[in-house]
């Protein structure tokens, strides 16, 4: 029986050159592909594939959130994160989420065909690019660390991304099913906890923290 995948990653390129070579591997299907992550939660909570390849930097969604809110809903499902960033506050952020594995975007194929299999045997898979001090600081601290904004709640995180992006605060409210008013108490919490009152500089936080990306 063949790995069914699906592929997260904004860019087309990227999806096209995965989908090429992954589907040459007699062992593996790509079942779907998306742009963003919120689309991703929803095809995997549809589909629900063997192995999400999961890119970190995505609009609307980031890969660490789509993530989590996957392995909440579909806990069978395997997540890879595909990054282009090997460092800790993303390596930790996606294992805290509940990514089995984690591979740099430089990697040889050979070693992300390797990984797939390795992760839908329920076991963990860290890239030959991730930094010994990486594995290790994750190992030590992974029982207090949390996600890359760890004193938000995930919901709070999700619209801090949606704000920082550009989104009003009337689209963030259609797009997560709540009124305005809920958004604007989130904003407003959100402020108050990071102690920074502008939209950019949640915007810069955002950034510096992975949530999203120029």
């Amino acid at each position: 029986m063949s790995i069914r995948i699906l592929l997260a990653d904004d860019h087309k390129i990227m999806r096209d050159g995965l989908r090429s070579l992954l589907e040459k591997q007699s062992d593996m299907e790509v079942v779907a592909e998306a742009e963003n992550g919120r689309t991703t939660v929803q095809l995997a909570q549809k589909l629900l594939p063997d192995v999400v390849i999961m890119d970190i930097a995505m609009p609307d969604l980031n890969g660490i959130e789509a993530t989590r809110q996957i392995i909440a809903t579909a806990p069978s499902v395997k997540v890879l994160a595909l990054s282009m960033h090997p460092n800790r506050a993303f390596v930790t952020g996606m294992l805290s989420a509940g990514a089995s594995g984690y591979l740099l975007k430089d990697s040889a194929f050979e070693e992300l065909a390797r990984a797939i299999r390795v992760i839908v045997m329920n076991q963990t898979y860290l890239g030959l690019g991730i930094t010994k001090a990486v594995v290790k600081d994750y190992v030590r601290h992974l029982s207090a660390t949390g996600p890359s904004a760890p004193h938000l709640s995930p919901k709070e995180r999700e619209v801090l991304q949606l704000l920082a992006e550009g989104v009003t605060t009337k689209q963030i409210a259609s797009r997560l099913y709540v009124s305005v008013k809920t958004i604007e108490t989130h904003r407003q919490k959100i402020m108050e906890k990071l102690d920074i009152h502008s939209i950019a500089g949640l915007t810069k936080y955002a950034i510096r923290e992975g949530l999203t990306h120029l």
